[in-house]
């Protein structure tokens, strides 16, 4: 399978994502919003974040030094086939969320170990079954 590249898949705990409050997302992304989609959860890097709202998964990678360049990418959970997680570990100490589409990519994040990788389950659950 292809894996899709977001700039969010790196096993260096300083780039796993954690949790950020909803005012702490890019200001920009709310006007990118469709009518009717809401932030649910959000998520952060150093300077990528990774939104989850009631439609889609919507990654923002912030590219360059400065960080003048931005990607935008959109995932909606209409095209997820199946998803997994893997819960931290003792030695392992980060959870991963792996979002399988029907074109065949997958896209992978990496989670802080503080980070409750089951509430994410559910709240995908919610959107994709």
């Amino acid at each position: 399978m292809a894996t899709v590249s977001s700039g969010i898949v790196l096993d260096a705990n300083l780039m796993n994502l954690k949790a950020i409050s909803l005012n702490e997302v890019r200001s920009e992304v709310p006007t990118l919003l469709v009518n009717g989609e809401e932030i649910v959860q959000a998520f952060q890097t150093v300077r990528d974040q990774v939104i989850f709202t009631n439609k889609r998964v919507f990654v923002v990678n912030v590219q360059g030094l400065v960080g003048k360049k931005i990607s935008y990418f959109s995932y909606p959970y209409s095209k997820v086939q199946y998803y997994g997680i893997e819960t931290a570990g003792l030695l392992d100490i980060d959870s991963e969320l792996i979002l399988a589409f029907s074109n065949g990519a997958r896209l992978q994040f990496d989670f802080k170990s503080n980070v409750d990788i089951k509430q994410i389950s559910s709240l995908i659950s919610q959107y994709i079954i």
